[in-house]
């Protein structure tokens, strides 16, 4: 009876061990602190980069670096937020001819599955939804670092690039000759302890 209760009671500390280190962390975006960006790149006519950003965003992740396959995000972009530092730019990148921000003033983007790819390199699989389109992806992201902060809470961060097609989400890319763009994403989340 004596080695039940001491299964028991192991078992218990084991299983409260682990569910406290799977934790819920809070995107810190652009308005909250700059910690998080989403930025955009595009080629310009084959020769340079036209880049942009979305100011406005919200998001969680669920982080376990014991068991990576429980880990989660999902993040909603007001893609009204769009900043090229070039307001006539800005203004076509809204319009019907793109992201049509009017009839869509959201992507949103969720995880399906996380896989851990070893020293703190993760593949992560999701469905994003942009311009009224939702697509199937996957892109790897790396864990930047983590620790406690000195306001008082636990922070993560992360980084991830993914490349996407424009006609995957019924955008006309064509009009500016392009197919493709690069989405860059850097996360840093809080939890309290």
């Amino acid at each position: 009876m004596k080695n039940l209760i001491k299964s028991t009671l192991l078992a218990a500390a084991i299983s409260t061990s682990s569910m406290a280190m799977a934790a819920t962390y809070v995107i810190d975006d652009a308005k909250a602190g700059a910690h998080s960006q989403v930025d955009v790149k595009v080629k310009h006519i084959g020769v340079s980069w036209v880049k942009g950003r979305f100011n406005s965003f919200a998001g969680t992740f669920e982080y376990d670096k014991a068991n990576i396959g429980a880990s989660s995000i999902e993040v909603t972009i007001d893609t009204t937020s769009f900043d090229s530092n070039h307001a006539k730019r800005d203004k076509h990148v809204m319009s019907g001819d793109f992201l049509d921000t009017a009839k869509y003033p959201t992507a949103t983007f969720k995880s399906t599955s996380i896989e851990d790819l070893g020293a703190g390199k993760v593949k992560v699989n999701g469905n994003l939804n942009l311009h009224g389109e939702t697509k199937a992806i996957s892109f790897d992201a790396n864990l930047i670092g983590e620790g406690d902060s000195p306001w008082g809470d636990y922070r993560a961060g992360f980084e991830g690039s993914a490349d996407l097609k424009f006609a995957d989400f019924k955008i006309n890319g064509a009009k500016i000759g392009v197919e493709d763009f690069t989405v860059n994403m850097f996360f840093e989340g809080k939890t309290s302890k």
